[in-house]
């Protein structure tokens, strides 16, 4: 076997869908805690109560850009609203139809007869590929580890009132939502309608784009752009295309407006003394959280800029890369190479610059 994939989240599970457009599943192995690719997005949006996803027609796992989640639910629902909203940029598939699509493509492409059930904490470059904890050398890997953990401010760590978003939680009737982005929005709403007195503490005025990175950061030229900067310019821009935000439009201006005119809803800019304070602050940043990811830095000197590990455009990393072998990120660590990396399609980007790599390998 020469191909592995390190992480069995969302990330690994959407690289998976792509490698099996050349690959068999006893070529693939993948290591992961999780059987259900879905399980971490699964629990932390039932926490949050999300309904719709983000993301559009095309944040879809498989491979190939059609049929795209907006024909399927047309399919589903047996209407042609979702199809005509695609084309519109309007289209959000709900969360159900994005888990339903998840486990179809579970069942039919062989994951869990790829998936091992091992937790890998250590890659380590040796002759003919990388060692894998104990789990033998692979030629090709590509790291998805996913999130390093969920971000709560210092201050508020000994508060106990204090609970994350994506923790199981229900509302007092007074609620300080921190954060900016959309799971504080939806944070918002929730506590409203759960009859909540709501105060929102942020540190600045969030952001309002449909996506979580501005549209031209998904396309060719948009990359081409970005990818041209330097490393210091390329760090300073992912800290101001990473800003939280959320969508503009009226499915949250109205209610947030009226409750504003009730007293039910303010802005302040610190904390006061609410019975429950929610943090909508989202994950830890940086490479140096996660423990794999730190470790491989460190053991093999590789190059960094702020909490990013600099890579290819492809995803790869340059140092531990050539023509017999390829070690590459995806999901949040490939933000180097795809802002958007942590989306469904920045896990596609990857996933495909790893499998060209793949094929171009004299002894794959």
């Amino acid at each position: 076997m020469q191909v592995a994939v390190v992480g069995s989240g969302l990330a690994g599970f959407t690289a998976y869908q792509t490698l099996r457009r050349e690959l068999e599943p006893g070529e693939i192995a993948v290591f992961g805690t999780d059987d259900d690719p879905a399980a971490t997005f699964r629990r932390r949006a039932a926490a949050i109560r999300q309904r719709d996803m983000r993301s559009e027609s095309d944040g879809h796992c498989g491979p190939k850009s059609f049929p795209g989640l907006a024909f399927r639910a047309t399919v589903g629902r047996r209407s042609p609203a979702p199809l005509v909203g695609s084309l519109c940029d309007r289209f959000h598939p709900t969360v159900r139809e994005f888990l339903a699509h998840v486990e179809r493509l579970r069942a039919r492409s062989g994951w869990d007869t790829s998936l091992h059930s091992e937790r890998i904490e250590r890659v380590r470059a040796v002759d003919g590929g990388f060692e894998l904890d104990g789990h033998g050398v692979f030629r090709h890997v590509l790291v998805a580890p996913g999130h390093p953990g969920l971000n709560v401010p210092d201050e508020l760590r000994a508060d106990p009132r204090t609970g994350h978003a994506y923790e199981p939680h229900e509302y007092a009737p007074t609620v300080t939502v921190v954060g900016a982005g959309l799971a504080a929005a939806t944070e918002w709403l929730n506590a409203l309608e759960a009859g909540a007195e709501v105060v929102s503490v942020r540190r600045r005025e969030p952001v309002r784009r449909p996506l979580n990175v501005p549209r031209e950061y998904f396309s060719r030229r948009g990359l081409a752009g970005f990818h041209r900067l330097s490393a210091g310019e390329r760090a300073e821009r992912l800290k101001v295309l990473l800003a939280p935000s959320y969508p503009p439009g009226r499915r949250w201006d109205e209610p947030l407006a009226r409750a504003m005119m009730e007293g039910r809803f303010r802005v302040e800019h610190t904390v006061n003394g609410a019975r429950q304070v929610i943090c909508a602050t989202g994950f830890l940043h940086g490479f140096r959280h996660d423990t794999l990811l730190a470790r491989l830095v460190d053991e093999h000197e590789l190059e960094t800029a702020g909490d990013w590990i600099v890579l290819n455009t492809d995803g790869s990393v340059p140092a531990l890369t050539d023509a017999t072998r390829t070690l590459a990120l995806c999901g949040v660590p490939a933000q180097w190479a795809f802002p958007a990396a942590d989306t469904v399609p920045g896990a596609k980007y990857a996933a495909h610059g790893f499998l060209a790599r793949i094929r171009s390998c004299p002894t794959r």
